[in-house]
């Protein structure tokens, strides 16, 4: 099926090519009369305008970019729904791409993203180094999400994932256990504040951190678990595990069962992001709640700050969380 330009609805209405142009871009310089026939063949055509190419002609692009750094966790769906929704609200549509957690990949995306002229980027958890990203600033806006940056040019929301770690740690020590373990989420963006909040809280109960490295998969929390149980035969085993992340909860989750453990009745398990996953009922994971979807909403208000109201000071959003207990803790 051919799709309809623009030059078709003019056709159809009986006007000039330019004067569609000016309905489609909603200037006042139309009478009622001409823009109701306009609208009326478009409708009848099924024409939709190229975003990019009503961007191009006007100069002032009405597009987001936003890089997700991985497709697979639903932390990322939650937050790209935040984002949609304000974006929508305010007149822009976005698009999407992915650097599958690899620096040179990231790249590439960013590259691609900036190749639509667009209004401004949204970068969530980007692992891609910060050059990178003040390069891609002095292009456009930028706001990350889930990173921190020192930029003036870069606007930040973030969660504090240091008192998420303690919620966590603070809830495990009450149901009793001592012996709590974190499998570390690498090199993820989020990963340096979560581990300083889980020693902190662990160094203030007076117990000993147990840093296990993994990183924000399944596959990565299995395999820690593995190593886990090669370093701790049974009797010294951690009762308990704060995972990086929730997708990292459930490898882990699979991995001690795999062993023959039970969770929570041998060793309890905590994630950290809350999504979906996280309430399955099979699943019913305790783990640190983000509002992920205020968190995309806030990212798109600082960057249409940038945009229309030319703010050059940086904003540093930090949400607090909040833990969401299920059935994966239990005393030990």
């Amino acid at each position: 099926m051919v799709r309809p330009t623009m030059e078709d609805v003019a056709a159809r209405a009986g006007v000039s090519r330019a004067l569609v142009s000016l309905v489609m871009r909603n200037s006042p310089k139309v009478s009622d009369q001409r823009r109701a026939a306009v609208l009326l063949a478009a409708e009848e055509l099924g024409y939709e305008p190229h975003v990019m190419a009503r961007s191009l002609a006007s100069r002032t692009s009405t597009v987001l970019g936003v890089m997700v750094s991985d497709l697979r966790n639903a932390f990322f769906a939650d937050v790209v729904e935040g984002l949609d929704a304000a974006a929508q609200a305010a007149g822009f549509n976005l698009i999407l791409n992915t650097g599958g957690r690899s620096p040179v990949r990231e790249r590439a995306a960013l590259r691609s993203l900036l190749s639509f002229r667009p209004a401004g980027l949204i970068l969530l958890s980007p692992v891609v180094p910060a050059a990178a990203i003040d390069d891609a600033a002095g292009q456009c806006p930028v706001v990350l999400v889930s990173r921190t940056s020192r930029s003036a040019d870069v606007d930040t929301v973030n969660d504090d994932g240091e008192a998420g770690s303690a919620l966590a740690v603070d809830h495990l020590v009450r149901l009793g256990h001592r012996r709590i373990a974190h499998l570390d989420g690498g090199g993820a963006a989020t990963a340096a504040s979560r581990r300083r909040g889980y020693r902190q809280a662990m160094i203030g109960h007076g117990l000993e951190p147990i840093v296990i490295g993994s990183e924000h998969t399944d596959s990565a929390g299995e395999k820690a678990v593995r190593e886990l149980l090669m370093q701790y035969s049974p009797p010294i085993l951690p009762t308990a595990l704060l995972a990086g992340n929730d997708f990292n909860a459930v490898g882990a989750i699979s991995g001690l069962e795999e062993a023959g453990l039970r969770v929570p009745e041998d060793v309890s398990v905590v994630g950290y992001d809350n999504t979906s996953l996280a309430a399955l009922r099979h699943l019913s994971l305790t783990t640190v709640d983000q509002p992920r979807t205020e968190m995309g909403r806030l990212a798109v208000e600082a960057l249409l700050e940038r945009v229309r109201e030319e703010r050059t000071e940086p904003v540093r959003h930090l949400l607090h969380p909040s833990l969401v207990v299920r059935s994966t803790t239990a005393a030990p």
